[in-house]
């Protein structure tokens, strides 16, 4: 069930070029956090619609959101300060299964899609399994959180120009890595989710993907957020990223 909580700034720290962290006093909503999930932020008086942002970590009664600014709700919560108060809604979606993905799980994150993938991580490991992580950026100045996921797990690194780390994409890597897998999650652009689910799947490993689409509502009321996923009779069906997901088995999804 989701909680509408009066949360307050702790933290307000710019990662990168438009790249932003808070880390917010949210102990109900942090309480009651899966991996996986996501809040709904009002921002500001100006901005009608909430912002789904998903979680990146939810522990000891904090609540960590990594975020990018791309409009005028994004810039408004990239200005507040240490004891700013804001209004969030949440935990809300369906998260990760980490259960279902073995022993020998494969996290990957592109860009943005990075944040949500080290609670799953965290989640993933306390629960007894050996995670390893890949993440992948543009370029140098879009490299976030690595420092985070080494602390937790064997880390792989991908910049797309080769200015950091490896030079190629989280599929590179995935392919050297499926030989002793067991599952694989992943979040992040739909082109990356789905050559990733194809790997997966001529692999015979099952496959979790965290899809990313505009919201209004955030709570399945509205249509905004409707993505074709394959119903049983082979047809194609309608959910809602926002109430149905964010994440699915990517053999759901109508690519």
């Amino acid at each position: 069930m989701s909680i509408q909580e009066i949360c307050r700034v702790v933290r307000n720290e710019q990662l990168g070029d438009g790249l932003y962290r808070l880390v917010l006093d949210a102990p109900q909503i942090a309480a009651a956090a899966q991996c996986g999930q996501f809040v709904h932020i009002a921002c500001g008086e100006g901005n009608l619609l909430r912002r789904p942002i998903s979680i990146c970590l939810a522990e000891n009664g904090a609540l960590h959101i990594v975020f990018q600014v791309k409009g005028s709700g994004t810039e408004w919560l990239a200005a507040r300060k240490e004891g700013d108060a804001l209004d969030v809604l949440g935990p809300l979606g369906h998260g990760f299964d980490v259960a279902a993905l073995g022993a020998k799980p494969v996290f990957l994150g592109g860009g943005i899609g990075v944040p949500p993938m080290l609670q799953t991580v965290k989640c993933a490991k306390a629960a007894g399994a050996a995670p390893r992580a890949i993440l992948g950026f543009r370029n140098q100045g879009a490299v976030i959180l690595e420092d985070e996921f080494r602390a937790v797990c064997e880390t792989f690194v991908t910049t797309d120009d080769g200015s950091y780390a490896r030079h190629g994409f989280v599929t590179d890597v995935l392919k050297e890595l499926l030989a002793d897998a067991t599952g694989v999650a992943a979040c992040g652009p739909k082109p990356m989710l789905k050559a990733i689910a194809a790997l997966a799947k001529d692999a015979g490993l099952p496959c979790q993907v965290s899809m990313e689409e505009r919201m209004g509502c955030g709570i399945g009321a509205c249509l905004v957020c409707a993505c074709a996923l394959k119903a049983e009779n082979g047809e194609t069906r309608y959910g809602h990223v926002c109430k149905d997901g964010p994440v699915f088995n990517a053999e759901e999804v109508e690519w």
